[in-house]
C-alpha cells in the first residue's frame, strides 16, 4: 500500500530478462534499452523522488542475480524498498517475465507501472490482469511525471493523459496524450540511474518515428527530429563524464532529415579533433543511401564505423511482398559501395516472409538457403543476422496472419517465443516451420565458423607485417582492423549459435511446436 505520508519515495524502472539464452544475450550484457532510461531521467527530475534503473539482462558484475535468472528482487527490496515500480514492454518476448515481476510487486502491495510497445489492443487488458495497475501508452516521460504526482497525492488518475487502468472492474481509458515535439525540455537520459550494468555501448537518439510503414513493424508515425546539437551533447556528457567511447544510434533510419544529419555529422566531428579522440559509432540506415557520397563522407568522419542494414531478402519476389522498391542486384552494387567506403556491414534478414497471396514461391528450400548464402558474400556483409518473420502485436502483419488463422494458439506458442528466433505461424508452402527454422541457422552458420579462430591467431601476428608494408601505422591499421575484426565477430557468432542450440533442445521447443501445428490444423 502506497504511504503518501513519507518525505521521499523510490520509483524503480525494470527492464526484463529475455527468457533464454539468445542471439542477443551477448551484446545485452554490454549495453542497456535507451527508453526506460529515458522515462526514468524525467522521473527523477520530481522533488520527492529517488529513481533506479534495473537491466536484469546486464546486472554486471555486482548485481542481485537469483537462482532462477533475471535479478534478485526480494534482496532489493530489502536493501531499497520501492514505492512503485516501472516496467519495460518494450520487447513481446520478455512479456511473460515481466507479469511474474509485477505478480511478485503485486503481492507486497507495490503500485505496478508497465508501458512499451507491447502493449496495444487487447495486450492491456491481458497487462491489467496480470498484477499491472496501470499501462501508459505511448511515450512515458511526460506521462510518467503526472502519474507518480498523482500517486504521491493520492488523487484520482483520470486527469493524466496517455493510461489505462481499472476502475470498478472496468477499463478506463484516459485522454489520448499527443506525441513530443519538443524534445529539448526533456532531460538527457542519465545512465547513471541504471544500477550495477557494465555498460559499453551507449544508446543514444535523435529521431523518433519512422515513415517507412513496414508492414511487419511496430515503429509508425512522421519522423520528430531534435536538434543536433542536443544529440552532440549528449554524446559529449557522456564521453566526458563515463568516458564511453562507443554509441548506437538507435534512430530507425539514420539520415531521415539529410541536410541535419550531415551537420550532425560535422559537428561530432570538430568535437573528436578537440578532444583528440575518435569515436565508434554504429548507426541503422536504408540501403539506398549509399547514393548520397556526401552524407556517407561525413557519416565517416564523424566516426560511423557500423551501419546496420534491413537487407530483408535477397529474394525478387519477397522484397516486392516487403515494399522494398529494390532489386536483389541493385542491394549488391550498394552494399558494395558502403564496404568501399570503409563501413562495417551488418546485414539483417527475414527468412521465410509470408507473401500476401499466400501462394509461396516455386523455388526449392536449398536453392533458397543457397540464394542468401551468395548474396552475403557477393555483396561482402561483415556480420549478419537471420530472423524468422515476427508477427508483433499492433502491426499489419499480424493482423494478415490472424484473418488467415495461421498464427499457432499463445497457449501453445507463448510470447516469449516472439523475439526472431521462433517459427510463430504457418509458412507459405511448401515451407514447413521446422524447414524454416533451421535454414535460418544454415544461413549463419555460413558465415559465423569455428575455423575463425584460427584466424583470429593468424590477424594478430599479421599487424607488424601490414604496418612495415605499408610504412604508415594508421593505414596499416586501416587494413588490419576488418579482418580481425570480422574474424572475432564470427567466431563469437559461431560460439553464440552453439549456445543458442543447447537452449533450444533444452527448451524442448519442437514438441511445442507440434502440437501448436496439431491445434491450428484442428481449428481451421
Amino acid at each position: 500500500m502506497f504511504d503518501s505520508s513519507r518525505y521521499r519515495y523510490r520509483f524503480r524502472i525494470v527492464i526484463p530478462a529475455y527468457p533464454a539464452f539468445n542471439i542477443y544475450s551477448h551484446i545485452a550484457k554490454k549495453t542497456t534499452a535507451l527508453g526506460p532510461v529515458c522515462v526514468a531521467s524525467a522521473a527523477n527530475k520530481m522533488a520527492k523522488w529517488d529513481v533506479e534503473v534495473i537491466d536484469e539482462n546486464n546486472l554486471g558484475r555486482l548485481g542481485p542475480v537469483s537462482e532462477s535468472g533475471g535479478a534478485d528482487h526480494e534482496f532489493l527490496q530489502q536493501q531499497r524498498p520501492a514505492d512503485v515500480v516501472g516496467l519495460y514492454g518494450g520487447l513481446t518476448s520478455t512479456i511473460p517475465r515481466l507479469y511474474q515481476i509485477a505478480q511478485f510487486y503485486k503481492k507486497m502491495g507495490i503500485i505496478i507501472i508497465a508501458g512499451g510497445q507491447h502493449f496495444v489492443e487487447d495486450n492491456i487488458s491481458e497487462a491489467l490482469s496480470s498484477g499491472v495497475d496501470y499501462v501508459v501508452i505511448g511515450e512515458a516521460e511526460e506521462t510518467i511525471t503526472e502519474l507518480l504526482e498523482a500517486i504521491e497525492n493520492g488523487r484520482d488518475a483520470d486527469e493524466v493523459k496517455g493510461i489505462a487502468y481499472l476502475k470498478n472492474g472496468k477499463i478506463v481509458f484516459t485522454a489520448k496524450r499527443e506525441q513530443l515535439m519538443d524534445f529539448d525540455k526533456l532531460p538527457l537520459p542519465d545512465f547513471s540511474l541504471v544500477r550495477y550494468a557494465n555498460i559499453k555501448i551507449y544508446p543514444v537518439e535523435r529521431i523518433r518515428g519512422c515513415g517507412m510503414d513496414c508492414e511487419f513493424c511496430t515503429v509508425k508515425g512522421k519522423p520528430r527530429y531534435a536538434e543536433p546539437e542536443r544529440l552532440l551533447e549528449h554524446i559529449s556528457l557522456l564521453v566526458e563524464t563515463r568516458n564511453a567511447g562507443k554509441f548506437f544510434i538507435v534512430d530507425d533510419l539514420f539520415g531521415q532529415q539529410r541536410d541535419e544529419t550531415i551537420r550532425f555529422c560535422n559537428l561530432l566531428t570538430a568535437y573528436q579533433k578537440r578532444i583528440g579522440r575518435r569515436l565508434d559509432i554504429t548507426v541503422q540506415i536504408r540501403l539506398d543511401k549509399a547514393r548520397d557520397t556526401e552524407l556517407l563522407s561525413a557519416m565517416w568522419q564523424a566516426g560511423v564505423q557500423t551501419v546496420a542494414i534491413g537487407f530483408e531478402s535477397p529474394i525478387d519476389t519477397e522484397l516486392k511482398a516487403m515494399n522494398k522498391h529494390m532489386s536483389s542486384s541493385e542491394m549488391v552494387s550498394l552494399a558494395k559501395i558502403f564496404h568501399r567506403f570503409g563501413f562495417l556491414v551488418h546485414g539483417m534478414f527475414i527468412f521465410g516472409y509470408p507473401l500476401k497471396d499466400g501462394a509461396g514461391l516455386d523455388i526449392p528450400v536449398e536453392e533458397r538457403v543457397r540464394c542468401y548464402k551468395d548474396f552475403i558474400i557477393k555483396a561482402k556483409i561483415d556480420t549478419v543476422q537471420v530472423m524468422l518473420p515476427v508477427p508483433l502485436p499492433g502491426t499489419e502483419l499480424r493482423h494478415r496472419l490472424a484473418r488467415q488463422n495461421r498464427i499457432y494458439q499463445r497457449q501453445h506458442i507463448g510470447w516469449e517465443y516472439y523475439d526472431g528466433n521462433f517459427p510463430l505461424f504457418e509458412p507459405d508452402k511448401p515451407l514447413t516451420s521446422e524447414q524454416v527454422h533451421t535454414c535460418a541457422k544454415k544461413i549463419m552458420g555460413r558465415l559465423y565458423r569455428f575455423k575463425y579462430m584460427f584466424l583470429i591467431v593468424v590477424n594478430i601476428f599479421s599487424f607488424p607485417a601490414l604496418i612495415f608494408f605499408f610504412h604508415n601505422i594508421r593505414l596499416g591499421w586501416q587494413k588490419w582492423y576488418r579482418p580481425w575484426r570480422n574474424s572475432l565477430m564470427r567466431f563469437g557468432g559461431w560460439i553464440t549459435l552453439k549456445k543458442w542450440n543447447i537452449a533450444f533442445k533444452r527448451n524442448k521447443f519442437p514438441q511445442k511446436l507440434q502440437i501448436a501445428r496439431q491445434h491450428l490444423i484442428q481449428a481451421g
